[in-house]
């Protein structure tokens, strides 16, 4: 190994580092290591952007823009919402559930699919007096395996299909994927229906619907002139024990009192920061004691509602102090408490750094509605907007202009490139989409980690790190067979997967996994197909994938229920992925 390969391979270290502690943003992370190999001379200026020339690359930015499009139309919603017949059974809900969201998984972004979709479960699980935690992990998991079915289903499997066009090979076609897709979906079904849904936690405290359970949120209230608890100390104030609420700290001035002591006295313009029950907020303002909220809580309408709302993955309020998002500027709302899973957050309200899957309660005001509708930097989850009909001069010809698209890239009619653009263009020429809205709809965080993907694979390539590693796996699997050799590229992959992006899984492992395809003289699409499939498979960790973050909050679940509901599932899914592609390519 020389000099280069293991300054890569440590940087490589150093990247799943920062992508595992969070340090910058996923996009940004990857952006430091490919600036340092280009500073060092490990990959050429070319070499370092030829991955947003790949048309791989490129066909994300396209299907994110029809998945945008589509999702403005409601169309997913309003489909499901005629398929959840309240009629139906638990199992016979999740099955219907997890075949849709399959389906739908199989050609769209998966992750505004469960987002949109979080309202509809919730709602029904509410209607028959189901908890949603045991709902959400399987609307997850559904979209996770369905992506896995197609070529575009998934950015994961197009950024694989990408690094193989990169070293030379043929890019695979749209269905080349559904060989394994289609059986995996199939089990990951049927283990849900048959013993996965036992393993779900019910926790019926833990929904959207904040006034109705009870959730801890942080609640912060300031202490004004003429309060009749001034002086008081906090026993005297009847602080110590209330219904539902704990008064976690005080904070005055400069001054931080936590623990708080019954003996503390309360000041004016005291900060109390309270933990409980969301439906003791308001009756904590209209109390005796006579709390007020922040000044920017303070709406001139009396009429306020409360919704609650998650802040998704690629949201631009990630990483900012609540504060400095402008939010009622933007939302006409304001946040007034935060909650967050596993961490108990301290200190003011906007002072917290907003995070991934942090569920925010929400005063909003007269406009927030029509403001958040076009907005993907919040998903509201508490309410499910009521969808009497849907457009349908412009909804269809959407729906059938994209499968349409499918259909003609799956026969080698046209390239699915050439006909999204097309298709796109067409939405643009008749209004059915603005140019404001297709810009909108582009994630640079997204293709910008596809495209430097492909030059961190390179790297391996061109350093001779991938050669290295495969020459290390090959002869420990050698005496097991060929199938040691896949399941040995599977776990390493997916053990990645699970702490870091799934597109740097997919990335690291991809050149490894060919050079023991070829130092084993086999077909290299297994080996490929190994590595797009256990990248994507994301079932153990809340983390490891975008969906699973979005329901960890919403259904109140615990690090360890993604564990004891996904073990079983992944071992389930690696056995069928490996032993479908043994018999197929192999």
């Amino acid at each position: 190994m020389g000099v280069h390969a293991l300054i890569l391979l440590v940087s490589i270290a150093v990247l799943i580092f920062l992508l595992y502690r969070e340090t910058f943003h996923p996009a940004a992370s990857f952006t430091i290591i490919v600036s340092f190999l280009v500073v060092v001379g490990i990959l050429t200026p070319h070499e370092a952007l030829s991955g947003f020339s790949n048309e791989q690359i490129a066909l994300i930015a396209l299907l994110l823009v029809v998945s945008s499009i589509i999702k403005n139309f409601r169309i997913t919603g309003y489909i499901f919402s005629k398929l959840m017949d309240e009629k139906l059974s638990y199992r016979r809900f999740l099955f219907r559930l997890m075949g849709t969201v399959s389906f739908f998984s199989a050609f769209l972004n998966n992750t505004p699919i469960v987002a949109a979709l979080i309202p509809y479960v919730y709602n029904w699980g509410k209607k028959k007096g189901v908890a949603p935690s045991k709902l959400l992990i399987p609307l997850s998991y559904a979209a996770i395996l369905g992506g896995t079915v197609t070529l575009i289903g998934t950015s994961t499997n197009l950024v694989v299909n990408g690094l193989a066009v990169s070293a030379g090979l043929k890019p695979f076609k749209i269905f080349d994927f559904s060989y394994v897709g289609i059986p995996a979906v199939f089990a990951g079904i049927g283990y849900m229906l048959i013993w996965g849904h036992k393993l779900l936690p019910e926790r019926k405290d833990a929904v959207s619907a904040f006034l109705e359970k009870k959730k801890e949120y942080l609640v912060e209230t300031i202490v004004p002139s003429g309060s009749n608890i001034i002086g008081k100390t906090v026993e005297e104030a009847k602080l110590r024990n209330l219904k539902g609420l704990f008064l976690v700290e005080i904070i005055r001035e400069k001054e931080r009192i936590t623990p708080v002591s019954p003996k503390d006295v309360i000041k004016e313009n005291d900060v109390l920061i309270f933990a409980g029950e969301t439906e003791r907020i308001v009756e904590l303002v209209n109390g005796e004691a006579g709390f007020k909220l922040p000044p920017v809580c303070s709406f001139g309408d009396d009429k306020v509602e409360l919704v609650e709302a998650l802040v998704p993955q690629n949201s631009s309020l990630i990483g900012k102090k609540v504060k400095e998002t402008n939010f009622r500027g933007r939302f006409d709302a304001a946040i007034v408490a935060v909650h967050r899973n596993g961490e108990r957050l301290k200190g003011k309200i906007g002072d917290i750094v907003l995070k991934p899957g942090d569920l925010l309660l929400i005063l909003a005001g007269k406009s927030f509605w029509d403001r958040v509708s076009d907005s993907d930097d919040i998903y509201v989850i508490s309410r499910v907007r009521e969808i009497v009909h849907i457009d349908q001069k412009k909804a269809l010809p959407v729906l059938m202009g994209f499968l349409l698209a499918i259909l003609l890239s799956a026969l080698k009619i046209v390239p699915l490139f050439e006909s999204l653009l097309l298709l796109i263009s067409i939405f643009v020429i008749f209004r059915i989409a603005s140019y404001s809205q297709i810009k909108k709809s582009l994630d640079l965080n997204i293709i910008i980690i596809a495209a430097l993907s492909v030059a961190i694979g390179k790297a391996m390539v061109e350093t001779g790190l991938a050669s290295a590693i495969a020459n290390a796996l090959v002869p420990v699997s050698i005496p097991f067979g060929i199938t040691a050799a896949l399941f040995f590229v599977y776990l390493i992959t997916n053990i990645l997967t699970e702490f870091i992006t799934n597109l740097a899984a997919a990335s690291i492992t991809f050149p490894i996994a060919l050079s023991v395809a070829q130092k084993l003289s086999v077909n290299p699409k297994a080996f490929i197909l190994t590595v797009a499939f256990a990248a994507s498979a994301s079932f153990l960790t809340p983390i490891g994938y975008q969906t699973n973050l979005l329901v960890y909050g919403p259904g109140n679940y615990r690090f360890k229920d993604f564990f004891k509901v996904g073990l079983p599932l992944s071992l389930i899914y690696m056995f069928v992925t490996i032993a479908v592609l043994r018999v197929v390519f192999l």
